[in-house]
C-alpha cells in the first residue's frame, strides 16, 4: 500500500514528466502556410496577444510567468518576423501596446487549428471528473505553481 508521501512523490514525479513532454511541444512547429512556420511557443504569444485587448511586453511576461527581458526578446523576435506590431501605449512612454498584423492573425488561427483537437480532446477527458476532482486539481496546480514562483524568485535574488 502506497503512503502518502509516496502518492505525492509519485504524483510530483508525473507532473515533471509532463512538463518535460510540454516543454518539447512548445518547440514543435506550426505552419502559417506553405513557405512559414512559428514554433508552439510562439504561438501561444500570438494567442494570446490575440485573446487580449491590451497586451504589453510585462502582460506577455506576467501570463506566461516568463522574466520582462525574456518577453521582451520573445516579442521583438515576433516583431521582425511580421507577426506582432508594437504601438506607443497611450498610458505609458515606458510601455507599448501589441497586436497582431494580418500575419499574425494568420498565425492565429492557424495555431487554434493545430492544437484545436487537443483541447477538445483534454476538454472531453477532464469533463468525466467531478467538479470536486476538478478543483482538486486546480488547488494543486495553484500550490506547484506557487512553489515554482518561489524557487523562480530566489534564483533571481542569489
Amino acid at each position: 500500500m502506497e503512503t502518502k508521501e509516496d502518492l505525492i512523490k509519485n504524483t510530483i514525479q508525473e507532473l515533471l514528466r509532463i512538463a518535460k513532454m510540454y516543454s518539447r511541444i512548445e518547440e514543435l512547429p506550426i505552419p502559417v502556410d506553405e513557405n512559414l512556420e512559428v514554433t508552439t511557443r510562439e504561438a501561444h504569444t500570438i494567442q494570446a496577444v490575440g485573446e487580449s485587448e491590451q497586451m504589453s511586453v510585462t502582460h506577455v511576461a506576467s501570463h506566461f510567468g516568463i522574466t520582462k527581458s525574456a518577453a521582451s526578446q520573445m516579442v521583438a523576435k515576433l516583431s521582425k518576423r511580421g507577426f506582432l506590431l508594437k504601438k506607443q501605449a497611450v498610458h505609458s512612454n515606458k510601455e507599448f501596446e501589441l497586436f497582431l498584423t494580418p500575419l499574425g492573425w494568420q498565425a492565429f488561427r492557424a495555431h487554434e487549428q493545430s492544437h484545436g483537437r487537443d483541447m477538445a480532446d483534454l476538454v472531453d477527458r477532464l469533463s468525466a471528473f467531478s467538479l470536486s476532482q476538478i478543483a482538486t486539481l486546480s488547488v494543486l496546480l495553484e500550490a506547484l505553481g506557487s512553489v515554482m514562483e518561489q524557487r523562480l524568485l530566489r534564483q533571481s535574488k542569489e
